[in-house]
């Protein structure tokens, strides 16, 4: 199944859900990511080294180094990756509203990771935006 590639058919389909837990962004050494109990919920390798996405307490446990507090909202629309201004208008909206957000891309949805102590009033943006449009 192909994903959804006009803008105006994404945001009337966002259904954005707001996923339990917190998460984290870590910094690791491949023996830290080694040490893991549990495979990340996201990896990627840069020139500095290997960023991950992991729950917060398994970072915090381990010692690893990571930044923030986040929230995941998954957009259950399922978008293409050819997809033009998703991303734009999703973290435009929030901007508009002092959120930030890192925007991870995979195979079927987007996924938003927001702060976690602002993740309740990005739902409800993201929610107001699909019925907007």
């Amino acid at each position: 199944m192909t994903g959804i590639r006009e803008l105006p058919a994404l945001l009337t389909s966002l259904e954005p859900v707001l996923v339990a837990g917190l998460h984290t962004f870590a910094h690791v050494t491949p023996e830290e990511m080694a040490r893991l109990s549990h495979p990340p919920l996201a990896t990627f390798r840069e020139r500095e080294g290997i960023t991950l996405i992991c729950p917060l307490a398994e970072a915090e446990e381990l010692g690893l180094r990571h930044e923030g507090k986040f929230r995941q909202i998954t957009l259950s629309v399922h978008s293409s990756l050819a997809a033009i201004g998703l991303t734009a208008a999703v973290s435009t909206e929030l901007a508009r509203h002092h959120i930030p957000c890192n925007v991870v891309a995979a195979f079927f949805h987007d996924h938003l990771f927001v702060p976690a102590d602002k993740a309740d009033r990005a739902l409800t943006l993201l929610q107001s935006l699909a019925d907007s449009t």
